[in-house]
């Protein structure tokens, strides 16, 4: 006689776990209840986000505006939302995603946010952009500092990931290499980058009027002659595009490594963080870039970007992964 143990296994129905719709039913990560505790912790992040940059900013860069009417004080409040809402979705996906935890991923995080917010853009604000008002330019690296140093361990402490991830294998050897691969390789992004930066700017930024106005610039007629013109009038623009392709790929490798998951996953974490962070806050309000001018910046270094995220990871893992 079967025992009622048996009966039961019998009875059970089997879950064929390589259908990935009857997988998830056992697997608690894709839980309703797991989904909800997400979406109210991303809300919740996302309202923190909006309040720390406000206080921020009021307190650092309050004195580089005039006071706005009602209309474009609420179409500026709804642009720092969305820019809220779109950095801090990039921020917890990679925060979930993330191979580490603790104060090593807090450290992690505010790298990721103040270098992709803040310094990438900055330094060529501090290049191009000669009559910003006296301080602006330090009160805004500090801004971005001090951003960054308050909202990364709130990600960190709201997303759960408070203690130290031990799932360290074989994704150590991604970016294992020998040293003539390392300079083969990061020659070949720098050289990339020139390219992008320079055919992005001239054919979506530098033929806009208002662009070229803005900056006091023409068009010599031909991405060649513009070329030729920056490397006759501007080399020094070439090298420190030079230093921000390997900032760039500094972030990369970062992100890299701290994060799980296939070769496409962290393309595309890499390519976010390259595109959304750094340039949401074309989206704000500036009395420093008139709105014409932030919109073609936007088009422009949004596309060239995401486009230079996913290369690098191409270049960089080239080799690494077989799927």
């Amino acid at each position: 006689m079967a025992s009622s143990e048996t009966l039961a296994q019998k009875q059970t129905p089997a879950v064929d776990r390589t259908n990935p719709h009857e997988a998830n039913i056992t697997r608690p990560d894709h839980s309703v209840k797991h989904i909800l505790l997400v979406s109210v912790r991303l809300i919740a992040l996302t309202l923190l986000y909006f309040v720390c940059f406000t206080v921020v900013s009021g307190a650092l860069l309050s004195g580089a505006s005039e006071p706005a009417e009602p209309a474009q004080a609420s179409a500026a409040l709804l642009a720092l939302f969305l820019v809220s809402l779109i950095n801090t979705a990039v921020l917890a996906y990679i925060t979930l995603r993330s191979r580490w935890g603790g104060w090593k991923l807090v450290v992690a995080m505010f790298v990721v946010l103040f270098g992709a917010v803040t310094v990438m853009s900055q330094i060529e604000t501090a290049f191009f952009v000669t009559h910003l008002p006296p301080g602006m330019l330090p009160r805004l690296f500090l801004a971005g500092a001090l951003m960054a140093a308050v909202f990364s361990p709130l990600v960190v402490l709201l997303l759960g990931r408070r203690r130290v991830q031990v799932t360290e294998n074989r994704e150590h050897s991604r970016l294992q290499m020998p040293v003539s691969t390392w300079i083969a390789k990061l020659s070949l992004i720098v050289i990339a980058y020139e390219l992008i930066y320079f055919t992005f700017g001239y054919f979506i930024a530098w033929r806009s009027p208002a662009v070229r106005s803005y900056y006091g610039g023409r068009d010599p007629g031909s991405f060649l002659a513009q070329i030729i013109s920056v490397v006759r009038d501007m080399p020094s623009l070439l090298l420190l595009q030079v230093v921000r392709a390997l900032m760039w790929t500094g972030l990369a490798v970062l992100i890299i490594k701290m994060m799980k998951g296939a070769w496409w996953e962290l393309g595309l974490a890499v390519a976010l963080v390259f595109e959304v962070l750094m340039t949401s806050q074309l989206l704000l309000p500036n009395p420093l870039m008139p709105h014409e001018v932030r919109m073609v910046h936007l088009l422009e270094t949004a596309t060239s970007n995401f486009f230079f995220g996913w290369l690098v990871v191409l270049v960089l893992l080239s080799g690494a992964f077989k799927k």
